[in-house]
Formats: C-alpha cells, sequence, structure tokens
C-alpha cells in the first residue's frame, strides 16, 4: 500500500517510544553515577563556606552509598504495584531528586 494508508511504525506496532520493563545494567551504573556527582558538587560547595537554604535542604538528603537499591533505581507511587515504579518511568527522572520516599515505602 502506498501514499496515504501506508503502514507507519506507530499503526504496525504500537507505541513507537516504548518504555523498558526494568533498567539495564548500563542505564543503573549511570543512575550511579548521576547520585555520586550530586554528591559531589554538594559537598565542592559545602567546603567553599556558602551557606543557604538550599544547601541545607541538600544536605539532609542522604548519599548514594548510603541509600539502598530500592531507592536508588524505584520510587514512591500510590498507583504502582507496592507503592513503588522505576525511576525510568517518572518523567524528567535525571532531573528531580528521587532520594526522599515516604517512610515505610
Amino acid at each position: 500500500m502506498f501514499g496515504v494508508f501506508r503502514p507507519s511504525p506507530v499503526s504496525m506496532g504500537g507505541l513507537l517510544w516504548k518504555v523498558p520493563y526494568r533498567l539495564s545494567p548500563t542505564r543503573k551504573s549511570r543512575v550511579r553515577l548521576r547520585l555520586k556527582a550530586v554528591d559531589d558538587v554538594i559537598s565542592t560547595v559545602q567546603a567553599s563556606g556558602v551557606h543557604c537554604k538550599a544547601l541545607d535542604r541538600a544536605l539532609e538528603l542522604p548519599k548514594e552509598s548510603e541509600m539502598e537499591a530500592r531507592d536508588k533505581y524505584t520510587t514512591y507511587s500510590p498507583k504502582g504495584r507496592d507503592f513503588r515504579k522505576g525511576v525510568h518511568k517518572v518523567p524528567k527522572w535525571t532531573r528531580l531528586t528521587l532520594r526522599t520516599n515516604p517512610k515505610g515505602f
């Protein structure tokens, strides 16, 4: 079929951009590197002597080495199974801090 009715990737296979079920090992390592980079920035700003409210909030967050694996790779979701979902399914998950979760989840 040609022209207007030719098959497209969307009509042939569903969604064009599919989200994988779980994080691959390389994406997990990038999550850890990103968390470590944020920890380095926080420690550098603290060492420079700057004091502000944002730094106080950042110092309350756990470091990458202190976090459990489920907190690194999943986040709280009231609709998710067991109230958790993978961080890669959160929109803009590389820009948000997902280090804090409600207690008990």
